[in-house]
């Protein structure tokens, strides 16, 4: 009887419209957010160099230059300068062998050739291995090789050559001697390949290696900067740019359009993901109004149901059952619909990118507002008739 009666007093459309509203809302929500966790992944991973606000900067070779090598190097004045601008969290210098030489040769390959070895600090470096470590005393020295080198060894000297190619599994798996020779003083190593940079152009070891390395065989002063790593606050400032190209400095201009592109990847998805909010938002202000509503023009028969013995939970659990009805079905169809454009979209993706399409983002993400949405319209119910039966 008392459903019969509290039936006649909902009007179907407002309960439809509140439905779609959230419907629309949500499933642009957990579209949205399941995009980015996919696609970001696959932006940050092709990002050109270092992490997300590095570069490298060095100076702009020209004629005068060529006869007087030191000015390619950044003087500390210089080096100031450039820490000291707003847009810069920090500035790290290239370290390299100074004053000693150093040949590598490998009984595998039967080669041997004079090298150069760099350093740079470990928050820098693309490529993660427990073995880039180095202690005094170890007899073990780790490098790390451009991946460049590698497929130019492949594609043209070994094609053109008739040699063999090799992939990064056996050159990993090789063995290497490297000899350091200074003033009266000579040391042999063993060494190997521990990782292939795709990122940073130069042969690197530790950095504790090299600083030792260069007070022992060195005749040790602080080696020269010619290139450097300058970390940025914010790498979309447009001051970035005028500062390098005013001081003749030269910089990966296509990393910071990576960095741009990055910038309003975010920007468009949170836009997009604040708009989601935004409806999602209305549509629970929409149907707290029209329930209120309802409350307010059916007072006295709320009133009644109360007087002749029905008690608070009674009354309240139609409404609470419909909306929780409506609101359960509306994600629920949300969810179903993105986990459908999802599996359109990430089939592509996972043709192009090696990635992990995981599900559990939408269905905790879905599960979560389900349970925020249904404590707070059923608390919100109960207070609105609680009000009214006690006024």
């Amino acid at each position: 009887m008392i459903w019969k009666l509290q039936k006649k007093t909902l009007l179907p459309l407002q309960i439809f419209g509140y439905g779609i509203t959230l419907f629309i809302g949500i499933t642009i929500s957990l579209i949205t957010l399941t995009a980015y966790t996919d696609i970001s992944p696959i932006l940050y991973s092709e990002s050109d160099v270092f992490n997300d606000n590095s570069v490298i900067v060095s100076k702009k070779i020209s004629i005068i230059k060529t006869l007087d090598k030191e000015g390619i190097y950044f003087t500390k004045e210089e080096l100031k300068e450039i820490e000291n601008k707003d847009f810069v969290k920090e500035v790290s210098k290239f370290n390299k062998a100074t004053n000693y030489k150093i040949f590598l040769s490998s009984d595998m390959f039967g080669f041997g050739t004079d090298l150069f070895f760099e350093s740079v600090p470990d928050k820098f470096l693309d490529v993660d291995s427990e073995e880039w470590e180095w202690e005094e005393g170890s007899n073990y020295v780790p490098i790390m090789l451009p991946e460049d080198y590698l497929q130019l060894y492949n594609l043209g000297f070994a094609e053109s050559q008739g040699l063999p190619l090799l992939s990064k599994k056996t050159v990993s798996l090789a063995s290497f001697n490297i000899r350091l020779t200074g003033v009266n003083k000579s040391k042999k190593f063993k060494s190997s390949i521990v990782g292939f940079s795709s990122k940073i152009n130069s042969i690197l070891v530790p950095e504790d290696f090299l600083k030792w390395a260069n007070k022992e065989f060195g005749n040790y002063e602080e080696s020269k900067a010619s290139r450097i790593l300058v970390e940025f606050l914010n790498p979309n400032d447009e001051s970035i740019i005028e500062f390098f190209e005013k001081n003749n400095y030269e910089v990966n201009q296509d990393k910071l359009e990576k960095n741009k592109l990055i910038f309003f990847f975010k920007l468009s998805f949170l836009f997009v993901f604040l708009i989601s909010i935004i409806i999602v938002i209305l549509s629970i202000g929409f149907v707290i109004l029209s329930v209120n509503l309802i409350f307010q023009k059916n007072k006295d028969i709320l009133i009644n149901l109360y007087n002749i013995g029905f008690s608070l939970k009674q009354i309240t659990f139609f409404y609470k059952l419909i909306i929780s009805m409506v609101t359960t079905l509306s994600i629920l169809l949300s969810l179903i619909s993105s986990l459908w454009i999802r599996n359109l979209y990430s089939a592509k993706l996972i043709s192009y990118f090696d990635i992990d399409v995981n599900n559990s983002v939408l269905f905790i993400s879905s599960i979560s507002l389900l349970i925020v949405l249904l404590i707070l319209l059923n608390f919100m119910i109960v207070k609105r008739i609680k009000n009214i039966l006690v006024s």
